[in-house]
């Protein structure tokens, strides 16, 4: 890559920050007492398939189109997470509406329950037998 500088652009690759030469170094068990004085570089979709047509071996070749398909795969799964998170957001959405409906109706039957557990107001009582009216 260093060698061949004119042929990828600052958007073909990136340099690694700390944490993730340090999760690289983990998944990768390389020491951490020897190896690199710099952060490694990384190659986005684009620095990769620039990076294949440089390598000429047969092995170079294989490992271009299994990146190649890699990064083809990985633009679909982020195209199905979109779409899923789109139809999350419509499910989400209904059901906002919907418990909004619910939620007045179960208003309007807790008023209800509570104005017939009030007692009701006594009845003025009237007198059993004969009443003179002056």
């Amino acid at each position: 890559m260093r060698r061949n500088a004119e042929r990828f652009p600052e958007d073909f690759v990136f340099q690694t920050s700390p944490a993730e030469f340090a999760s690289l170094k983990s998944q990768f068990a390389t020491s951490s007492w020897g190896g690199t004085r710099k952060l490694p570089l990384a190659f986005t979709e684009h620095g990769a398939i620039m990076a294949a047509m440089v390598l000429n071996s047969p092995r170079a070749t294989e490992v271009s189109v299994y990146v190649v398909r890699a990064f083809v795969q990985l633009r679909d799964a982020l195209l199905t997470h979109k779409e899923l998170a789109k139809r999350l957001d419509e499910l989400e959405s209904r059901l906002e509406r919907k418990l909004a409906t619910h939620d007045q109706a179960i208003t309007g039957i807790l008023e209800a329950i509570r104005q017939l557990m009030a007692p009701p107001e006594p009845e003025k009582k009237r007198r059993i037998g004969f009443v003179q009216n002056d």
